[in-house]
């Protein structure tokens, strides 16, 4: 017999004793709530996962019960983290992975390897802590390569979130090396399925470069990056570079021209309605004009 997600849900609040109203205070509308029992409406992941931890049950419940459901757990909980961790709430990706690490559902390599690797990003993001991060990211890479050679795309994404720690301290020259590297191994690929991973190698290596004031060479990696953007049709890091571009020509003296790419780059945060980053953007070009 098949399931739907609102048939768990309706069983489990009926049996938990709450009603609609109990159980969707703070987490969604009552409406909304009898739309998922009635399968009208798929909740969010986040959504999901408030509503089970509410009712105090196992949230694999509805990816593994729910046979209709076109999304398995671990694919859920990895979409979840990569949506916290796109907001930067690294509190909330700790806590997903501190409940995870234990579940049977996880124990692949590859699955293992990929909550090590987000446990490393928050221990560097929550607790300040840049060895044992490291420790954690380098341990995650070795789980699957051991040896660390021919790095395959996943294992060279981590590599890539190690340059940006790096980064992050300032230790620029770490950084640039641990980037490059990362280039090299996704340039020995057949195919690289996410062109994401590519374009954060070349966007870390842009900003390293004009950090080092070799701004001559991060034009080199912004155009490259820029470049790949509209070879794949993609906005990842395309405003980014724009921002890249137009320091690096402020810094080398073409004042009007790093214009241009700084008046682009404002351009397109506004079409992706970007308002809080357009307002951090907007204050760092009048600071990068001024000096």
């Amino acid at each position: 017999m098949d399931y739907l997600i609102g048939d768990i849900l309706k069983s489990f609040r009926e049996f938990k004793n709450f009603s609609i109203a109990e159980l969707a205070d703070g987490i969604c509308t009552k409406d909304e709530l009898i739309s998922f029992e009635k399968d009208k409406v798929y909740p969010r992941l986040d959504t999901v996962y408030k509503l089970a931890a509410r009712l105090n049950m196992d949230v694999s419940y509805f990816f593994n019960v729910v046979s209709e459901t076109t999304i398995n757990y671990s694919t859920a909980v990895m979409l979840l983290i990569e949506k916290y961790k796109r907001e930067r709430d690294y509190h909330a990706v700790y806590n997903i992975i501190k409940q995870e690490m234990e579940n049977p559902l996880f124990g692949t390599p590859v699955l293992t390897q990929y909550l090590k690797w987000h446990e490393g990003i928050c221990i560097f993001y929550i607790h300040k802590d840049l060895e044992q991060a490291i420790s954690k990211l380098n341990e995650a890479i070795s789980i699957t390569n051991p040896y660390r050679v021919s790095l395959a795309e996943r294992e060279t994404e981590i590599l890539c979130s190690l340059g940006t720690l790096y980064y992050e301290i300032q230790d620029y020259k770490s950084a640039l090396s641990t980037y490059l590297e990362a280039l090299i191994s996704l340039d020995k690929l057949p195919h690289i399925l996410d062109s994401k991973v590519k374009i954060k190698v070349l966007f870390g290596l842009s900003q390293v470069f004009t950090e080092l004031g070799r701004f001559e060479e991060s034009l080199i990696y912004c155009q490259k990056g820029i470049d790949l953007c509209i070879n794949e049709e993609s906005l990842y890091c395309f405003n980014e570079f724009h921002y890249q571009m137009g320091e690096n020509y402020v810094k080398l003296g073409q004042i009007e021209k790093g214009k241009e790419y700084f008046e682009e780059c404002l351009h397109l945060l506004k079409i992706e309605q970007k308002t809080k980053l357009l307002e951090i953007i907007e204050k760092e070009i009048d600071k990068v004009l001024i000096e």
